[in-house]
């Protein structure tokens, strides 16, 4: 254009620049971490988005993985997701070993419907009260912490039929372990174990126990009452003797399944390790033959008949 018919327009942008501010002591990873998780109510939606019910452990059970920097700080908002029946807070990548849960928030309760909680290989060293309150939970995992106790009111759990607390620092047999009575399945290998409660005879429906690296040196008798046994490991204890009525136990898989967690590391001399392996109608044979005639230790690994 040109002449009279030419014109210009002047058009003003004003923009205007939002700022906010930032604790000055949050390093990279905690700055990243308060910039990209989700916070607010309205955010419950990011979170039940990511609900995943075809895990083919969990096959169409709500399921809710928290990931990465996510475990330094947990997001509240997710115990207001009432449907969740699974929660797992583990670590499961070793490029997110750096990311661990110190604590479990006592906010947790609030998720009534949940049937399992994973929380291994974190770094743990309790659990709070709140938990007990999970009345519904059928599955809980806690291997690879240090937890030395479990919190007051466990027993209240009474749903619980698995339990894994592999690799903590339990020295002391938790006492309110002995009252879940549906529990099917108790890992507590790889802790400072050194003696087991008698009252252990009370979980009549355990099929699996898992007892291997602890510092045990004896068995209680009343282990013989626990006929539901198919697997006990015992290995690498300091147990040098097995009940007198240890035969009964006839369920018990060593004759197919003997692998060197079941016995082998322990300073057995009745019966000697040699007959252990072979299984539980040898032991049966052993320790009723030597009730009948007594037994007679000849050397340091061996009993005979007398």
């Amino acid at each position: 254009m040109s002449g009279n018919n030419c014109f210009t327009i002047l058009i003003k942008v004003s923009v205007t620049v939002h700022t906010f501010s930032l604790p000055l002591d949050l390093d990279a990873m905690a700055l990243s971490h308060y910039m990209y998780t989700p916070r607010s109510t309205s955010d419950i939606k990011t979170f039940r988005l990511r609900i995943d019910t075809d895990d083919p452990l969990f096959r169409g059970k709500k399921k809710l993985k928290m990931t990465g920097r996510e475990l330094g700080d947990i997001p509240k908002v997710i115990f207001q997701i009432h449907e969740l029946e699974i929660l797992d807070l583990s670590p499961e990548r070793e490029s997110c070993l750096n990311y661990k849960l110190l604590a479990v928030p006592r906010g947790i309760c609030k998720l009534t419907n949940l049937n399992v909680l994973i929380l291994d290989t974190n770094e743990l060293r309790e659990l709070p009260e709140e938990v007990c309150q999970l009345l519904n939970l059928e599955s809980m995992a806690l291997s690879n912490n240090t937890l030395d106790h479990l919190p007051k009111g466990f027993d209240k759990l009474q749903k619980l039929r698995s339990l894994h607390l592999a690799n903590n620092e339990f020295e002391d047999f938790p006492p309110d372990i002995c009252l879940l009575e549906n529990l099917e399945f108790l890992d507590m290998s790889d802790n400072e174990l050194t003696t087991l409660p008698g009252s252990i005879s009370n979980l009549k429906n355990l099929h699996t126990l898992l007892l291997f690296l602890n510092k045990l040196t004896a068995l209680p008798d009343s282990i013989c009452d626990m006929e539901e046994l198919h697997c006990l490991w015992i290995g690498s204890n300091n147990i040098n003797r097995l009940p007198q009525n240890f035969g009964k136990l006839r369920n018990l898989d060593w004759n197919e399944r003997y692998t060197s967690s079941v016995m082998d590391g322990n300073p057995l001399t009745y019966p000697p390790i040699e007959i252990c392996r072979q299984g539980i109608p040898a032991i049966d044979r052993f320790l009723t033959s030597s009730t009948l005639n007594g037994p007679k230790l000849v050397n340091n690994n061996t009993w005979a008949k007398t």
